[in-house]
């Protein structure tokens, strides 16, 4: 199943490559990143910056926006044993459970784990069938939001040097906590660039969905996370579709959320609730043109979703291109403004 989902796109990522610090600390600002520009199905490469993207996108074009805020996430547990490590808390489910990630141990089912604050976590079951993910009671914490903030601090990898505060891993329009890890390919803008999008004539639309751990980057399915997609988004896209100006997704929860906001005619409406969608050539999109997103590894779910929009051969020359550029991955990376083939859109 798992080949299903995943491209292949063979390259190895140079350490090189690795975006270890934010833009901010490397550059003048968030925005102070490369943009790779790719269009039609033969995967055309231009080279600009992000703060040029007004001139990349054309009046009348309709930017989805995730508004899901990230939370500290990362906290510091002890075992039984006296072992410590870092439980990840992933998505918040039902009746006081999370869906949690031990990093670096291996816990036994029923077992306690001691959390700061007098707090504790209960691993009930393995998550569907993760390898790393865990189903958890979380006790003694009234308010996890609250808590996290108090006693957590951002999920980050072994790439990122240096601890950065919960401020690095936000976008500016975030409003809606509930992302364990930053929905990233937000991250460059501004809100002097936001301005600017509006006097060009761009329109935006929010959506919510809430990131979990980064299983995607470990070639395991996206697992069920929360979206909302509200009316006035739902409108906002049919309204575009129909007046065939382009819908341009800010990342692939975007694109998942929108997606999966689909009645039983293939039209998009007003939904809640959970989606482990995966988007694959197979199942094909029916609401998004383009898409802006950072850099993914190989075989992530992303890229299938990537391979989905604009086909294959476009995303191999555009990692090709990005490869050769020396673009920077990961979070605090450089980003990518992929485009469908204009010849090949089809209003819904």
């Amino acid at each position: 199943m798992l080949a299903e989902m995943t491209i292949d796109v063979p390259f190895e990522l140079p350490a090189a490559l690795e975006a270890h610090e934010p833009a901010e600390v490397r550059g003048r600002g968030r925005d102070d990143v490369r943009l790779l520009v790719t269009s039609g199905s033969e995967g055309r490469a231009s080279h600009a910056r992000f703060n040029e993207l007004p001139q990349m996108l054309s009046r009348g074009d309709l930017l989805v926006l995730n508004v899901s805020a990230t939370i500290p996430a990362a906290l510091p547990a002890r075992a039984g044993s006296g072992r410590t490590f870092t439980l990840n808390l992933s998505t918040r489910l039902p009746g006081g459970l999370c869906v949690v990630e031990p990093r670096g141990y291996e816990p036994s089912p029923g077992e306690n784990a001691s959390l700061p604050g007098g707090a504790s976590a209960a691993f009930l079951t393995r998550y569907r069938r993760s390898r790393r993910l865990w189903i958890a009671r979380i006790d003694s914490i009234v308010n996890l939001l609250a808590y996290v903030s108090h006693w957590g601090k951002p999920i980050a990898y072994r790439h990122v040097r240096g601890e950065w505060p919960v401020d690095a891993y936000q976008n500016v329009y975030a409003v809606e906590p509930g992302s364990a890890e930053m929905p990233s390919a937000g991250r460059p803008i501004t809100p002097a660039l936001i301005v600017r999008l509006r006097e060009a004539g761009i329109g935006m639309a929010s959506i919510v969905l809430h990131a979990g751990v980064s299983s995607p980057e470990r070639d395991e399915p996206p697992y069920e996370e929360y979206f909302s997609v509200p009316h006035e988004t739902a409108a906002a896209v049919a309204a575009a579709r129909s007046a065939e100006r382009r819908v341009i997704a800010v990342g692939t929860t975007a694109v998942r959320a929108l997606e999966s906001a689909s009645d039983g005619a293939g039209r998009i409406v007003a939904s809640q609730g959970w989606t482990d969608l995966v988007i694959t050539p197979e199942r094909g999109v029916r609401f998004v043109d383009g898409m802006l997103t950072g850099f993914h590894e190989p075989r992530s779910t992303h890229l299938a979703l990537l391979e989905t929009l604009a086909g294959r051969t476009h995303v191999r020359r555009a990692y090709d291109a990005a490869l050769k550029g020396g673009y920077l991955w990961h979070e605090f990376g450089d980003s990518h403004l992929l485009m469908k083939d204009e010849g090949g859109f089809t209003p819904s």
